[in-house]
C-alpha cells in the first residue's frame, strides 16, 4: 500500500500546569500525521513523544518526518527503528486505523467510570476530586514525590478520609522516592488497608523508585501487600520485555503512545497475559482512539484505564478544525 503523506506539528497549552517529580509541564507538543491511500481515503495518526519519559525527542520525530518522501509505503512504516517508539506508534496506528472524514469524528468515549482521573499534585487534589466524581470518575490517581514527604502524607490522610466509599486511589511517584520513602509509603498504605473502617481502596503505588532501581522495586513488591506498578521502567516495548524477563509479574502501566509498535505490543501482551493498566501521554483524540482500541483488546483484571485527563485541556473540536484547515 502507498500513501500520500503530510504532517503538522502542534502545540497545546495545558489549562493548568501538570506537576510531577519530573517538573512542571505547560505545553504538550506533538505531530499530527495525515495519510491518503490510493483511493483517496484519509486516515490520521499522531506522534506524541515524551523524551524525559523514555521516548525520542520531538525534534528527532520531526527530523524523521521531514526526511520522508511525499509518498510512503507500509514497508517504510514497519521499518521505523525502535529508537523512535512514538513514531512507530503514530505511523502504524494511522495505516492500521479505520478511515475518518474528519480528525475529531471519532467513536464515543467509554464511560468515565472505566477511566482513572488524574488529580493535581498537593493540596489541590482535595478541592478537585469532587468535580471529577460528579462527572462519573470512581478511580483517581494522585501524584506524590513532588513535595516534602511529611506534607504529602498529611494530605494523603485527609484525602483518603474525604473520598467517598468505593473510590479507588492510585499513588504515582514518577520514580521520585528514595528507598526509605518508598518503604514508608508502602508501610503506611499497608496499615491503612488493614483498617476495616477505611472504605477507600488504595489500588497501587506507581513507579516508586527510579528506573535504575528495578531490583529494589522487585524486592519491595514482595515485601508489602500494597501493589507496585511499573511505569517509567516499562515506557517502551523493549523495556517492558526486559522487566518481564527479569521477573516482574506485578502491574505494568503501558502508555501506547510511546511504547512503540502497536502490533508487537499486542503480540507481547497476548503471549504473556500480563497485568496491564493502559495510560495516556496527554495525546489528542487521534492517538487516544488508537490507544483505547489497544486497551479494550488487552486490558485484564478490570482495572480502570488512565485516560481521565480531558480536564487538563480545552475542548478539542475547535482546535482540530483549525488544524484541518491548515492541512
Amino acid at each position: 500500500m502507498t500513501y500520500g503523506f503530510q504532517f503538522r506539528p502542534y502545540r497545546r497549552r495545558f489549562l493548568r500546569s501538570l506537576t510531577t517529580n519530573h517538573g512542571k509541564w505547560d505545553i504538550r507538543e506533538g505531530i499530527i500525521l495525515c495519510l491518503t491511500d490510493e483511493s483517496g481515503k484519509v486516515s490520521w495518526g499522531e506522534i506524541a513523544p515524551i523524551s524525559w519519559f523514555g521516548s525520542e525527542t520531538l525534534e528527532q520525530a520531526l527530523d524523521f518526518c521531514r526526511q520522508l518522501p511525499e509518498k510512503i509505503t507500509n514497508e517504510i512504516i514497519f521499518s521505523i527503528p525502535d529508537e523512535l517508539p512514538a513514531c512507530q506508534f503514530g505511523f502504524e496506528s494511522a495505516c492500521g486505523s479505520e478511515f475518518f472524514s474528519m480528525p475529531y469524528a471519532l467513536c464515543p468515549m467509554p464511560h468515565a467510570q472505566s477511566f482513572s482521573a488524574l488529580l493535581p499534585a498537593g493540596e489541590a487534589a482535595l478541592n478537585q476530586w469532587e468535580t471529577l466524581w460528579k462527572q462519573g470518575y470512581r478511580t483517581f490517581k494522585w501524584k506524590i514525590g513532588v513535595d516534602a514527604i511529611a506534607d504529602e502524607l498529611e494530605i494523603f490522610e485527609l484525602l483518603i478520609h474525604t473520598l467517598p466509599a468505593s473510590t479507588k486511589l492510585r499513588l504515582d511517584a514518577n520514580g521520585g522516592l528514595s528507598y526509605e520513602e518508598a518503604n514508608l509509603w508502602l508501610w503506611t498504605c499497608d496499615n491503612l488497608k488493614a483498617n476495616p473502617e477505611l472504605a477507600v481502596e488504595i489500588e497501587f503505588i506507581e513507579q516508586p523508585l527510579p528506573v535504575e532501581q528495578f531490583q529494589q522495586m522487585l524486592e519491595l513488591s514482595k515485601s508489602y501487600e500494597t501493589a507496585i506498578a511499573l511505569d517509567e521502567s516499562v515506557a517502551t516495548l523493549g523495556q517492558l520485555a526486559a522487566c518481564y524477563q527479569q521477573g516482574w509479574r506485578g502491574i505494568f502501566v503501558i502508555k501506547p503512545g510511546i511504547a512503540g509498535s502497536p502490533s508487537r505490543l499486542r503480540k507481547f501482551c497476548q503471549q504473556h497475559q500480563i497485568d496491564t493498566v493502559f495510560s495516556s501521554v496527554f495525546e489528542t483524540a487521534i492517538a487516544r482512539q488508537a490507544a483505547l482500541q489497544l486497551a479494550a483488546e488487552l486490558s485484564r483484571n478490570n482495572r480502570a484505564i488512565g485516560f481521565g485527563i480531558d480536564h487538563f485541556f480545552e475542548q478539542e473540536e475547535t482546535w482540530f478544525q483549525s488544524l484541518w484547515n491548515d492541512l
